[in-house]
């Protein structure tokens, strides 16, 4: 008699040990599950909402030269003479094997002090905005800009900007 009660005791913790058990797995599993962000979407015209949103993450003044030009051309063309005189400083010589480029990632980039990831920040590139690539760091992971119509250089990611045409500018303007 004293063997059953104790077989019985025994069971009825077991089983509870093994449902408490269970269950801990399954919210453990689930909640690993959604802690984990899922990749983001890109569709192909996300670009535009992508420009608008783009001088959030710079720096007063930076982001907005360089998207007022592409609005204000697209809008009237009496507005193209204007921005000739904002255009000169490219006629400055570019330094030995820089190049003009435009941030391509779509929600731009950190400027930073050394071409690594734990370097200071000194400022953001916004999503097309102008640039001048000088330099590759020596591993090729990291590019040295210098913001077009600005003094401001600094180390971006590479991968995240493309060379332009200077030929595409000169034809708006004209």
């Amino acid at each position: 008699m004293l063997s059953g009660l104790t077989k019985f005791i025994l069971g009825f913790f077991l089983a509870i040990a093994v449902l408490v058990g269970g269950g801990v797995a399954v919210a453990l599993y689930f909640m690993n599950r959604t802690g984990i962000p899922p990749a983001k979407p890109v569709f192909s015209n996300d670009s535009p909402s992508v420009k608008a949103q783009a001088p959030k993450g710079t720096q007063p003044g930076e982001g907005k030269p360089s998207l007022t030009p592409e609005t204000s051309t697209k809008s009237s063309p009496t507005s193209t003479p204007t921005e000739s005189p904002k255009a000169t400083p490219s006629p400055k010589p570019l330094p030995s094997g820089a190049y003009r480029g435009r941030v391509s990632w779509a929600e731009g980039l950190s400027l930073r002090s050394q071409p690594n990831q734990e370097a200071e920040k000194i400022g953001g590139v916004t999503f097309n905005q102008k640039i001048i690539i000088l330099e590759q760091s020596e591993d090729k992971a990291w590019q040295k800009i210098r913001l077009e119509g600005s003094e401001q250089e600094g180390w971006v990611k590479a991968g995240n900007t493309e060379k332009v045409d200077e030929q595409q500018p000169e034809k708006p303007e004209q």
